[in-house]
């Protein structure tokens, strides 16, 4: 069954202990989190100290997505405070390798996120290294993220590369991720859906995101999670 997980920076900041409580009373067991550093990614977000707390506050898994320049230098960190999966840039670093490795030996799970235009060949010598793939299905400069229709072919692509060597490595879809989409994603392939103002700019939370939880559940498809 596909997951959603809740991209928690699109909550209110000043309630998220309500938001925590909401995400883990519907049933979610993630949440999302983008680190963003103002240089590779345009927005300048949270850092290890917001980590430390939401892991202090909450037995939800975290996804910590580094959307940061060299992020070799902070990967284990992010680890040590608490996340539970934390996925890197391939464009954002030229020591790939090394840097799923020490994620991996920090006892955290290893991802690889691309951006839109990245190609999935880019990660042809890492696929067996790494424990979730996360493709941008919007463009993250954009304030609005509108999806790009040509993502779910990509997605489908990322799906055949792993059955095709028989790996297990999760799909997670990132940027545009709504309610009328949910099933095109989970049936292309997508084992997570992270999903952000699809939730919490809604006048009710809680209910758009069991509606989301329901259809992720419910869609068609062969997960690796």
């Amino acid at each position: 069954m596909a997951l959603i997980a809740p991209s928690l920076l699109a909550a209110d900041f000043s309630r998220l202990a309500d938001a925590l409580e909401m995400i883990k009373s519907v049933g979610a067991t993630t949440v999302h989190v983008d680190v963003a550093d103002g240089h590779f990614s345009p927005d300048l977000t949270v850092g290890q100290p917001v980590i430390r707390s939401l892991r202090n506050a909450t037995d939800l898994a975290l996804d910590v997505h580094l959307m940061i320049e060299r992020p070799e230098r902070y990967a284990a960190e992010f680890v040590d405070l608490g996340a539970d999966r934390v996925s890197v840039h391939a464009e954002a670093t030229t020591n790939l390798h090394p840097v799923l490795a020490e994620i991996r030996a920090r006892g955290a799970k290893a991802g690889v996120a691309l951006n839109p235009s990245t190609p999935l060949e880019a990660l042809e010598e890492v696929l067996g290294e790494m424990d979730s793939l996360t493709l941008l299905t919007a463009d993250p400069s954009l304030k609005e993220q509108p999806f790009i229709p040509g993502s779910l072919d990509k997605i489908r692509r990322a799906a055949r590369a792993r059955d095709e060597r028989q790996l297990r490595f999760a799909i997670q879809v990132e940027g545009g991720v709504s309610l009328e989409r949910v099933e095109e994603m989970v049936q292309a392939g997508a084992d997570i859906l992270v999903a952000g103002s699809a939730i919490f700019h809604y006048e009710n939370p809680r209910a758009r995101l069991a509606d989301l939880i329901r259809l992720a559940a419910t869609a068609r498809q062969t997960s690796k999670v």
